[in-house]
């Protein structure tokens, strides 16, 4: 079994998010929290696959871990939005150290002045050769859904980034579109509203952007690539 860097933000889980917060602890038993069947994610990929994207399934956090490190090219940029997922993998942790790529989202974390940060989100974090997230919900009809406040991690994943890999748990897997949606705003929005304000100090996150990826780009089908995980994995 592949091992994995340590999970630095053992606090985000949405197992700790749960007990810390009490606006959390109704969904702490939520379907969403489990991982669904392997015949479910076989379904997904299939989907995936049919709509021209490129999978990867795999069984462990660690082998998400080796499995996301070997897809990126020694010397790419890289930059990730945040993502319990990666977090949980150990990828955020490796980022912190020495890595073979251009660290982009570290450059981005180390300018203080809030207008210039804003700035390089924009501009060479929205453009990187690879952009790593995860999804709040990927449908076995192979639809991809997201949503941010900022614009920052649609944008990189519509249409700036050069190359976009999304790691996913199988309990971010749903029946179709019209369930991606209710996921997405019932269940991760209410578990990211409890990390900000832990992280934050502020009462709730909100959805200002919603994304859904229903096919590759036809110019460039290679793209998007998804790494399934048979776990349950962020929120």
């Amino acid at each position: 079994m592949a091992s994995h860097p340590e999970n630095t933000h053992l606090n985000h889980t949405f197992a700790a998010l749960a007990l810390a917060d009490q606006q959390l602890a109704p969904l702490v038993d939520h379907k969403y929290t489990r991982a669904v069947s392997s015949e479910r994610v076989a379904s997904a990929k299939a989907g995936l696959e049919a709509n021209g994207f490129k999978v990867h399934v795999v069984n462990t956090r660690g082998d998400a871990f080796e499995t996301l490190k070997n897809l990126i090219p020694t010397g790419a940029s890289v930059n990730n939005a945040h993502s319990t997922t990666l977090e949980e993998i150990g990828f955020v942790t490796y980022l912190k150290g020495q890595t073979p790529w251009n660290n982009v989202h570290a450059t981005i974390l180390a300018e203080t002045d809030p207008y210039k940060q804003s700035e390089l989100r924009r501009t060479v974090g929205s453009t990187v050769d690879y952009f790593i997230t995860s999804m709040s919900a990927i449908s076995e009809t192979g639809v991809l859904a997201h949503a941010d406040l900022s614009g920052s991690k649609v944008g990189g994943v519509a249409f700036g980034a050069k190359n976009v890999i999304v790691i996913a748990g199988a309990n971010k897997i749903v029946k179709d579109e019209a369930e991606a949606y209710k996921r997405t705003h019932e269940f991760a929005l209410e578990a990211e509203s409890a990390r900000s304000r832990d992280a934050y100090g502020v009462p709730a996150s909100a959805i200002v952007n919603y994304e859904v990826m229903k096919r590759a780009n036809p110019f460039n089908p290679d793209r998007i690539q998804v790494i399934l995980v048979n776990d349950a994995l962020g929120f």
